[in-house]
């Protein structure tokens, strides 16, 4: 079986996790892809973060790759219906992080904080009012050398892909979901492929807690709009029979922040995600007449 993923290390580690899981003969296949090669500018400038998927989906629509890997935060919300996600990971921690350069214990208030995202922007605003955030671009091990050179006086970054590279040791501070709401899909890797095949065999792999927060927090993005570029977030939690969706957004002017959360049965996981997302399309739309 061959199995497509991008060439850096984090989503080399990441595919070799799902291969292990498979537990069958596996070829890697890795490509570079267009989100990977231009680091000049934020992907809300760019086109999103689809295009770190772009170049594995035509492997795959070819025949090239059986099977593509991601973040499962990376892949768009609207997916051909030929090539579905067909399963999911135990999600890692699903926490974003503080990270400072090596041997300094505190952030310099003269260097701003690098984050990759509008969310991460916003809710860093509200915990570091007079701090500059600015943004970061590049895998993990080159945002940690911008971090070590002085660029930065810290990063956020997703507590998972530290994890996943061993760099724990980097982490500073864990942000609580109180503090910074995580991004629909972090921690959870993606398994992307043909429909109605290898059914049996990605059932090794499937986890079904992941599943049903995915389902969720995707519904929630998708129902609100899946290409929508204002900062958005939405994280679900499964205790025994019931799903807790949290969810952020923020009026496109950022002068208004709103978060809500509701709870459901586990088999209306997507109902949950559409039902909070109308519910915040009327008070966002409650917002502009008040303008």
């Amino acid at each position: 079986m061959k199995i497509g993923s991008r060439d850096s290390k984090l989503a080399i580690i990441q595919a070799e996790e799902i291969i292990n899981k498979l537990g069958i003969p596996c070829e890697l296949i890795t490509m570079k892809t267009t989100g990977d090669m231009i680091l000049d500018r934020t992907l809300d400038k760019v086109g999103g973060k689809g295009l770190f998927v772009k170049e594995l989906d035509r492997a795959l629509m070819s025949g090239e790759v059986d099977l593509t890997v991601h973040s499962l935060k990376d892949v768009p919300m609207e997916q051909p219906e030929c090539f579905p996600i067909v399963a999911y990971s135990k999600r890692e921690d699903a926490r974003d992080v503080l990270v400072l350069p090596k041997n300094v214990n505190n952030i310099n208030a003269k260097k701003p904080i690098g984050c990759s995202s509008a969310r991460r922007r916003v809710q860093l605003k509200r915990l570091f009012p007079d701090m500059e955030i600015k943004p970061v671009r590049g895998n993990i091990q080159t945002r940690l050398k911008k971090l070590d050179n002085g660029e930065y006086s810290a990063l956020v970054l997703a507590a998972a892909g530290l994890h996943r590279l061993c760099l724990q040791d980097r982490i500073s501070k864990y942000f609580s979901v109180d503090e910074i709401l995580p991004a629909a899909g972090q921690g959870i890797l993606a398994i992307q492929g043909k429909a109605n095949t290898f059914t049996e065999l990605l059932k090794t792999v499937n986890n079904k807690e992941a599943e049903l927060c995915a389902i969720a927090e995707r519904a929630f993005i998708s129902e609100f709009g899946g290409g929508c570029f204002s900062p958005i977030a939405a994280y679900a939690t499964v205790n025994k029979k019931q799903i807790t969706l949290r969810i952020m957004y923020l009026s496109d002017d950022e002068s208004k922040i709103l978060y809500r959360s509701d709870v459901e049965n586990i088999d209306n996981a997507k109902k949950l995600g559409i039902r909070l997302a109308q519910q915040v399309k009327k008070e966002v739309q409650c917002w502009k007449l008040e303008k």
